[in-house]
């Protein structure tokens, strides 16, 4: 890792809709072309899960990338009424807009989030000509049905062999009537899910659809729209990831997406959903800034 004195670290205050929002930025001695914002998913402020994006803004600034990450409106320091992944588009054009006032020399803007902050960036990058770059981190793409799906494969499959599960009901603290009925509804989202997809087909007779678009779909269109460069990175010991890549793996659109040479993926097979381990959060922030370096 860089020496992560040889930077300026400044708080930063902004207005977005007529709220004051609070950010800091992270400002390296010579500053590259490439700037980063952290957008970060809720429930969540600007320091991260185990100061997970305070360190990754400083370790990216130390290698000469500067950085701005921020509380959304309802957040940690910022003013307003807190809000969804899917309604913080404003947040984001405010938090660029005094990002790029602030420091000069940028001319090539890169968006990180993780989780529902992933999505979030999805929704936003193509509308935002100065987003050239998005880091995507255990996207969130969840639905009733992907969930049940990834139980089922993931969860009660691993959950059978844990000692844990095998002492409860030695010692008799396990609820045999409520884990069936966890299990039933599992079940039954997966069988619905596959109802609907049959009864949809018998009555459009062909025409299009007009359901509400879902959570994948938005995400696969943003992403389908983005004209600029995406790294992915997944984590193994993950249910939230564990979703995505069965999504990937059953859609040929996403398949495709995926293959383009504007996206690279990278797999952390042992990390849990936030990175929480040093050597983890060491290797994202190895490969962000490889990436970052590499175009």
């Amino acid at each position: 890792m860089q020496d992560m004195m040889n930077s300026e670290e400044r708080a930063l205050i902004f207005e977005c809709q007529g709220s004051r929002l609070y950010g800091i930025l992270h400002l390296p001695q010579h500053i590259r072309s490439k700037g980063v914002v952290i957008v970060v998913g809720g429930p969540q402020y600007r320091v991260g899960s185990h100061r997970q994006f305070t360190l990754l803004a400083r370790h990216l600034a130390a290698s000469g990338t500067p950085v701005m990450r921020f509380d959304c409106r309802g957040m940690g320091d910022s003013e307003g009424a807190p809000r969804t992944f899917e309604d913080v588009e404003e947040d984001i054009r405010c938090a660029i807009d005094a990002f790029l006032n602030e420091v000069s020399g940028i001319n090539q803007l890169v968006i990180w989030g993780l989780c529902d902050a992933a999505s979030a960036a999805l929704f936003y990058a193509h509308r935002d000509e100065r987003v050239a770059g998005l880091v995507l981190l255990n996207p969130w793409i969840r639905t009733d049905q992907g969930a049940a799906k990834v139980y089922l494969k993931h969860y009660y499959r691993t959950r059978i062999f844990q000692p844990e599960l095998w002492i409860k009901i030695r010692q008799g603290n396990f609820s045999y009537s409520k884990a069936f009925r966890s299990f039933a509804r599992t079940v039954g989202s997966v069988l619905k899910e596959k109802r609907e997809k049959i009864m949809t087909g018998n009555a459009n007779n062909g025409e299009p659809s007009t359901t509400v678009v879902s959570l994948p779909e938005r995400m696969l269109a943003g992403l389908s729209r983005f004209n600029g460069k995406t790294l992915l990175i997944l984590s193994g010991n993950d249910l939230t990831a564990q979703e995505f890549s069965g999504l990937v793996k059953d859609s040929a659109e996403w398949q495709r997406l995926l293959a383009s040479p504007n996206v690279s993926r990278r797999d952390l097979p042992e990390a849990n959903h936030t990175f929480s381990r040093r050597e983890w959060k060491n290797q994202v922030v190895n490969w962000t800034n490889g990436w970052l370096q590499s175009w």
